[in-house]
């Protein structure tokens, strides 16, 4: 799922819309009984190899339903938030369409979200569905999620004698073990977390901060919190993890390091899992550690219901099926097509029981405490590169904490929007 990881910078497709006139597909918010329907559903997730695993879903949809006809439009993501700002605008958006978690508030604050009636809250993991509820509505419905987790190589902690990462491991108990795993004459890292704005904002919810202020408008990282964050992935740098002048942060750095068993601890995305698969060695994952408190980068796609659509009751039934039934979740799980965010474990045994890692539980486990990249708008792409820039002046030694991070805030507040 690495598309997610750049979300929020869909915000600047849909910042500022013109939202004038009605969609064309406006007007009553009922189906008649007996008649069938047509919807539109505009997607971004299938794209790139799932069309045909999508078609799957709404296959049996459809044989379940035959009184509604789903009528699908792919778009690459790169392409997909123009293409609905332009639909939004113009008031074409489909009855179904994608969100991720990056752009769901500032397209549901324009009002052309219908609210969900009667959604089945239970059958989804609550943290995630929170994302997409505004002020007790419920206006969108996660189809899938992906988060970080810690990679950890288990031959490496036997050696060096040092316990295994446990849920409830603190950044001082990283640290010490990390410490004791480094040994750079040997080659041998204890940790390795990239230095950029994405492990940034989720070490400051850690550390009991926030990136930005409550109404998103000025940065709050310039804060006990944000310098605590900020030593703690910069400060690694050339100690207990690879410098910049070591190759850290160039291409396959991390993970050929971490296949080829020179390295301890590795903060990253679960989408590694598949491409890392069976090593010379034994291997696990594990909650990230916490600071203040414990908080994971989650990032989520969705679907929503436009708010003109004709046919708001079947639209909203093929949302929940795309976000909750059992056949989209064995469609996804046979087809490694990304997590659903469902709550019924009993379905998701056949990925929980997959080795290695044996304790897949903590990619689920990592959504009891969940960290949603800031909305930064249109300069997001600015702020990130910003953000990533400072630490990196700081794990090189050429900046002092306590000097970049205050001047970062006042560069972040000029770039907020």
């Amino acid at each position: 799922m690495k598309k997610a990881l750049i979300a929020t910078t869909a915000v600047a497709a849909v910042a500022g819309l013109a939202l004038t006139g009605c969609s064309s597909s406006g007007g009553d918010s009922g189906d008649s009984a007996g008649e069938q329907v047509t919807i539109t559903y505009s997607n971004f997730i299938s794209n790139g190899g799932n069309e045909e695993n999508l078609q799957k879903i709404v296959d049996a949809f459809e044989e379940e339903n035959p009184d509604i006809k789903v009528d699908v439009t792919t778009s690459a993501y790169a392409d997909y938030f123009t293409k609905l700002q332009t639909d939004l605008a113009a008031g074409t958006q489909a009855d179904v369409f994608d969100v991720d978690a990056g752009s769901f508030a500032n397209i549901q604050s324009n009002g052309v979200l219908a609210a969900l009636d009667g959604v089945d809250a239970s059958k989804y993991r609550e943290s995630v569905l929170d994302v997409y509820n505004v002020d007790g509505g419920q206006y969108g419905l996660p189809t899938s999620f992906s988060n970080v987790v810690l990679f950890y190589n288990k031959d490496l902690f036997d050696a060096a004698g040092v316990d295994y990462p446990t849920s409830d491991w603190t950044w001082d108990d990283e640290m010490a073990a990390a410490e004791q795993l480094t040994d750079a004459g040997a080659g041998v890292w204890g940790d390795y977390q990239p230095i950029s704005y994405y492990e940034y904002y989720k070490a400051v919810a850690q550390a009991g901060g926030s990136f930005l202020d409550e109404d998103n408008a000025e940065a709050a990282f310039d804060s006990d919190a944000g310098l605590r964050a900020a030593e703690w992935i910069a400060g690694k740098s050339g100690t207990v993890m690879p410098s910049a002048e070591d190759g850290a942060g160039t291409p396959d750095f991390d993970t050929n390091l971490f296949k080829d068993g020179k390295l301890a601890m590795w903060h990253t995305g679960i989408w590694m899992i598949s491409l890392v698969g069976d090593l010379p060695f034994d291997w696990d994952i594990a909650v990230e550690p916490g600071d203040a408190q414990q908080a994971s980068a989650t990032f989520s796609n969705a679907v929503v219901v436009s708010e003109n659509s004709e046919h708001k009751e079947a639209a909203q039934k093929w949302a929940e099926y795309l976000s909750s039934s059992e056949t989209m979740v064995d469609v996804r799980l046979d087809a490694g097509w990304e997590l659903p965010a469902i709550s019924d474990e009993s379905l998701l045994q056949p990925y929980l029981e997959k080795t290695p890692p044996a304790n897949r539980q903590a990619v689920f486990d990592s959504l009891e405490n969940i960290a949603v990249a800031p909305e930064l708008g249109a300069n997001a792409t600015q702020i990130q590169d910003a953000v990533t820039n400072a630490l990196g002046e700081i794990a090189a030694g050429r900046a002092e904490t306590d000097a970049a991070i205050p001047a970062l805030a006042e560069q972040v507040n000029g770039l907020l929007q």
